[in-house]
């Protein structure tokens, strides 16, 4: 079965609690997690709330990256939601539990966007000859 989309729920339990308080290291490391799976990065928020926790978002042409840490409890929730073939999620996922040194990580991956049971694959980008990309 085909889907537009794939959805990794990356739960980061037991990660180091000064690396996702630090806003500058939670932003560079979900980029260069985007950049490990070979996303193409469109924009870039984040922020930081008082008196601790991140949230964040990595918007990708393929879909995007967020994140929300809560380093009193260790704790991180990542999304990492990819269309295609050429982005490898679980490279993304693989390098953010090494990054935040999550020692207790768990993934439940989900497929999007099943408009079909057959197993045809699903283009995730409009594949008419006549249409322009704006």
């Amino acid at each position: 079965m085909h889907a537009l989309g794939t959805h990794l729920l990356v739960e980061l339990r037991d990660c180091n609690p000064e690396i996702i308080k630090d806003l500058k290291q939670v932003k560079n490391i979900l980029v260069s997690a985007a950049k490990e799976a070979q996303a193409t990065i469109v924009d870039i928020s984040f922020h930081e709330f008082n008196p601790f926790g991140i949230s964040g978002m990595v918007i990708i042409a393929e879909s995007h990256f967020s994140i929300h840490t809560w380093p009193e409890y260790g704790y991180a929730a990542v999304d990492i939601f990819t269309c295609g073939d050429i982005i490898k999620p679980e490279t993304a996922a693989k390098f953010l539990i090494e990054q935040f040194q999550s020692k207790s990580p768990s993934i439940v991956e989900l497929k999007r966007g099943i408009l079909s049971t057959t197993n045809e694959k699903l283009p995730h980008k409009i594949t008419d000859p006549h249409l322009e990309y704006v």
